[in-house]
């Protein structure tokens, strides 16, 4: 290759380097003032926004400024309420201290009060103790006064009675029931309950039996009809029909000495145990026609000496008691069992505690368990028993003598002796409380064990011996039997002697009458009706 070439070559590539060179740096230098013109402008840009950001500031201090202004007068403002509330909390303080000291006041003046008024009330309190005290013991010296006068009453009704007087004898003692009552006094206190007695005719009596009456019982669910027995061998049937007695013989047999007699609750067969050794039963039948008749069977007692008394053990068997053995019947067999002699004699025979008890001469009491099965015990009373009889509700015990005398026994076993009969005690009966009891002296007495010392109200007076009595069903009268073979019934209900004393009652007491009896100082009182 030509040197020339070359030379023009290496000219033109060096011209064009040097060309791309300055084309280059041209476009270098066009970039930087394009870089220069951009921060120019940007320049320019923030000099305007810091011109405006200088007004704004500007514009934001005037404003800061005004509410520097607002705020000090705010906060002078504050500073001012402030000065009020101080002087207002200062003020309600004041008042708040003057509250409290006149709350103090009020409190202690209410202690006050309340201590003049717990004066006052306890001044009140006692003043109306003392009306209730006056009141009451005046209601005792008033009820005090009208129970006496029921009692005076009655005493003077049965002597009205006696003297013949009877119209005034019933006013009198209807006055005395009234008073009584009304007072809530003892209406069996002995003259009261005397003169309702005697007033109201309460006993009817009968003479029925050519023997002593032994025994009697009713017959179950029956209030008047009772079957009794004699020594003489008789059973009667009786009914009772107002103030008659309507009898039926059953059985008579003079050869009999009958002692005792015992009625079956479920099969009303009649037992009935004489003296002479036989055991007698009555069962009723039916025959033709609906007619009633009765079927009688007698067994006789070997090997036993003197019967006298039926108990029972069971429901199937009956205990025959003798003077010194005992004897089974078998109810449902009808047939007598074996004959069982006692190491002891025996006087007296009833129930305790659902058993048989026995006592013997030898002041023993045996309680029969079985036919040799005995609990043996000291009596606990001095004298020979003739009659036993308990209470389950109140606990007493009650020991009839041979010399009239009763021994009463409270459940604590305390003992009083009571006397009032002066003879054999027959029988008795405790009903609560209140004791009845019969005897030899033909009397029969109403003993009420409330207090220390008990007396005796005689509730009736014959001159014969009373060997027996019961209670009917409805326990408002009791029968009896005595030595002679008279019967009585005797009403010993109050509202039915009150009743009947009522009716018979014909006439209003005179005004003279009720003030020299009753007196001035009580009010009239009508006790009938003003009749047409």
């Amino acid at each position: 290759m030509k040197k020339g070439t070359i030379i023009t070559g290496c000219a033109g590539l060096l011209l064009a380097g040097l060309a791309a060179t300055g084309f280059v740096g041209w476009q270098q230098e066009r970039q930087k003032v394009e870089d220069l013109q951009e921060q120019l402008a940007a320049m320019h840009k923030q000099e305007l926004r810091s011109t405006i950001d200088r007004s704004v500031s500007a514009q934001m201090e005037q404003i800061a400024n005004e509410q520097r202004e607002i705020s000090d007068e705010k906060r002078e403002e504050a500073l001012q309420q402030t000065r009020v509330a101080n002087e207002m909390r200062l003020r309600s303080e004041w008042e708040r201290l003057n509250a409290v000291e006149a709350e103090r006041n009020a409190i202690a003046s209410e202690k006050k009060a309340l201590e003049a008024s717990a004066v006052a009330e306890s001044q009140r309190q006692m003043a109306e103790h003392q009306r209730i005290q006056a009141e009451f013991s005046k209601r005792v010296a008033d009820t005090l006064s009208y129970i006496a006068l029921g009692r005076s009453l009655g005493s003077i009704s049965t002597i009205q009675n006696q003297t013949g007087n009877k119209e005034l004898s019933n006013l009198l003692s209807y006055a005395s029931y009234l008073f009584t009552s009304r007072y809530h006094g003892d209406v069996y206190n002995h003259a009261v309950f005397q003169s309702l007695m005697r007033a109201s005719e309460s006993m009817v009596s009968w003479s029925e039996h050519t023997g002593a009456v032994m025994n009697l019982d009713f017959l179950p669910n029956e209030v008047n009809r009772l079957v009794t027995v004699s020594s003489y061998g008789e059973i009667i049937l009786c009914e009772r029909k107002g103030d008659r007695l309507l009898t039926e013989t059953l059985f008579k047999n003079n050869q009999y000495d009958f002692r005792d007699l015992y009625i079956d609750k479920a099969t009303k067969i009649i037992y009935a145990l004489s003296r002479t050794g036989e055991l007698v039963t009555i069962s009723r039948r039916e025959g033709e026609k609906e007619r009633r008749s009765y079927e009688v069977k007698t067994y006789s007692i070997d090997g036993m000496k003197h019967p006298m008394k039926i108990n029972y053990i069971n429901d199937d068997f009956l205990l025959i008691i003798g003077e010194q053995s005992l004897a089974q019947f078998d109810k449902k067999r009808q047939i007598l069992m074996n004959v069982k002699q006692t190491p002891f004699r025996i006087v007296a025979s009833t129930r305790k505690q659902n058993y048989p008890i026995l006592f013997d001469d030898q002041s023993r009491q045996h309680l029969v368990k079985g036919l040799e099965k005995f609990e043996t015990s000291k009596v606990p009373v001095p004298g020979s028993v003739t009659a036993y009889c308990e209470s389950k509700n109140t606990g007493y015990e009650a020991y009839g003598m041979n010399d009239g005398t009763i021994w009463l026994i409270d459940k604590q076993g305390k003992a009083q002796k009571l006397i009032g009969h002066r003879s054999r005690i027959s029988k008795m009966k405790l009903n609560g409380r209140r004791l009845f009891s019969s005897s030899y002296d033909g009397q029969v007495n109403l003993w009420i064990a409330n207090s220390e010392k008990v007396e005796p109200m005689t509730l009736l007076q014959t001159n014969n011996w009373i060997t027996c009595f019961n209670f009917d069903t409805s326990k408002t009268a009791f029968w009896l039997g005595d030595v002679k073979g008279n019967l009585a019934a005797v009403n010993i209900s109050v509202p039915t002697m009150v009743e009947k004393i009522q009716k018979k009652l014909k006439r209003n007491m005179t005004t003279e009458e009720w003030n020299y009896y009753i007196g001035q100082n009580i009010p009239y009182e009508s006790f009938i009706g003003e009749k047409e």
